[in-house]
């Protein structure tokens, strides 16, 4: 690490302690007079940032004080957001992530991350030799197109990747050095944004057909010389967009997308928990899916595997599981089903979305449509009619746009319900019973996959290891949480969690034939050996 001094260290986030340098770091590092007295260590540091925390008004405010601190000093960033990652998480992510992306071009304060705009053309490999790191091991990338729930944010979704890098390094413990967030800047069709004198993105309708294809093309080619050892995490892109480049990539390059494979497992896992409450064989479930999205297109698909692995044939692991979309159940009848939901059309009558839980009564219900309220009062008594014990999962985020709150799946099926969602609910009080509702938040997944295939050095990200992950995170479940009714583990616990999913990783990519040497290799002592600790 690069030797500096006085003003130029404290200005330095990776380097700079601030009062937490010695008396003898002070005297070595010219530090005399641009401190004040009092030393405090790492400790004591973070009480001044909680305190400063609880002293902020909005979330948004909180936001952008703990992105100022992340670049004045990255180690009481890291080492907060570790040690309180409960609170601080909601903060960094979702959902106050979201907010923080339509306001981004508002809020602007620091370039963070790395953009690329069609403007770049030709010249992509060498603007990525302007990042300052050579040793990059995980890039998680977004077009901006389709930010949680919120649509097209155009360069404005760059919260995103920064907002994932900062979990993998506290998630996972990948050095901040090794992670690199980036925006394919290629255009906006939100109309408002390209009208806004403030927005700082490229101010042009959205780059597609050829044209967006080929600058996806060199990126990707790009990255393959300048970062040879690099994952690549595709984010928060278009449906289309999303299976497009995971099918055009995925059995080449080292890649894999969180919103279809990060959610499946995550999904995954939380099925797996659930059988434990209902006391039922996962490969006897009924899973119905509302949303034809990447997300519940991405569960369906990794349910296949799981439920084949249990035994069942490929037609019997299809009829577990049904699609629901606003006109209804998805049926033969459909005169146009996307291709990859017509593996699941069921030969059963038309009928809507009630008519379909009576008829098909499934035990665990799925949402990924971004739409709030589409798990209405009626939707929820029909499947705690079916169910003793209704599973019910609604992903979408932020909490302004998941399907259903905690509240009212509790209170609509008296009580009955298995509830998780992928943005966080407090405890919910019902007829004086307290709930605990958990959330089913790819955090859990995404930052094991990539240590473990940075660990390992895989080739490529393959199903299986989401397969394992899945397996692992249901395992990290204590009997205390199924005790009341949470299908995922703590979210303290998650940096254990990632580091167990990186093992099984590993293992996954050996067993593949992925790794490159056939090395009889400590894969729990790899792990551990490289995970950061933010301390001075």
């Amino acid at each position: 690490m690069k030797s500096l001094r006085g003003k130029t260290l404290l200005n330095d986030p990776v380097q700079n302690k601030s009062t937490a340098f010695t008396r003898e770091e002070r005297e070595r590092y010219g530090l005399q007079g641009l401190l004040p007295y009092g030393v405090t260590d790492i400790k004591k540091q973070q009480q001044r940032v909680l305190s400063n925390l609880c002293s902020k008004s909005s979330n948004i405010e909180k936001y952008i004080y703990l992105n100022n601190l992340l670049e004045r000093n990255q180690r009481l960033f890291y080492r907060t957001l570790i040690d309180h990652i409960g609170e601080i998480m909601p903060l960094v992510y979702t959902p106050t992530v979201g907010e923080a992306c339509v306001k981004l071009s508002h809020i602007f304060r620091k370039p963070q991350g790395f953009y690329i705009t069609p403007e770049d053309r030709g010249q992509i490999l060498s603007r990525l030799g302007n990042w300052p790191e050579t040793d990059v091991r995980i890039i998680v990338v977004t077009d901006g197109e389709r930010i949680l729930g919120l649509g097209d944010l155009g360069a404005n979704g760059m919260g995103i990747p920064i907002g994932k890098i900062s979990l993998y390094v506290a998630c996972a413990g990948i050095a901040p050095g090794h992670c690199m967030p980036i925006m394919l800047d290629v255009g906006t069709n939100n109309r408002t944004l390209r009208e806004d004198p403030l927005y700082l993105g490229y101010p042009h309708p959205r780059l597609s057909g050829p044209d967006y294809l080929s600058l996806v093309d060199e990126f990707v080619e790009a990255v393959q010389h300048r970062f040879p050892h690099a994952s690549i995490q595709f984010e928060d892109f278009s449906s289309q967009n999303a299976f497009m480049l995971l099918d055009r990539y995925a059995g080449s390059v080292r890649c894999f997308n969180d919103d279809i494979q990060g959610t499946a497992a995550v999904t995954l896992a939380g099925i797996y928990a659930s059988c434990r409450i209902t006391h039922k064989l996962f490969a006897d479930l009924k899973i119905m899916l509302l949303g034809t999205g990447s997300a519940a297109t991405g569960v369906a698909e990794l349910l296949l595997p799981a439920f084949r692995a249990t035994g069942l044939s490929e037609v019997e692991a299809r009829s577990r599981i049904s699609f629901i979309d606003r006109q209804g159940l998805i049926t033969a009848a459909r005169e146009q089903i996307k291709p990859r939901i017509q593996p699941f059309v069921r030969e059963l009558p038309a009928t809507d979305f009630t008519g379909a839980i009576g008829t098909i009564q499934p035990d665990v219900l799925i949402g990924a449509t971004g739409t709030a309220g589409a798990f209405d009062e009626t939707v929820i008594r029909e499947m705690a009619r079916c169910q003793e014990r209704p599973v019910i999962i609604a992903l979408s985020n932020p909490t302004s746009h998941t399907e259903c709150t905690a509240e009212q799946a509790y209170r609509w099926s008296a009580g009955r319900a298995v509830f998780a969602s992928g943005s966080p609910f407090a405890p919910v009080t019902y007829n004086e019973k307290l709930y605990h509702p958990a959330q089913g938040n790819n955090v859990y997944v995404y930052p094991g996959i990539g240590l473990g295939v940075m660990v390992s050095r895989a080739r490529l990200v393959v199903e299986d290891m989401f397969l394992a992950a899945a397996e692992e995170l249901a395992k990290h479940v204590l009997p205390e949480e199924i005790e009341r009714g949470s299908i995922y583990p703590d979210i303290a616990r998650v940096r254990a969690i990632s580091q167990s999913i990186a093992v099984r990783v590993c293992q996954v990519a050996q067993q593949k034939g992925l790794v490159d040497e056939d090395l009889s290799v400590d894969w729990e002592e790899g792990v551990r050996a490289s995970v950061y600790e933010p301390d001075y």
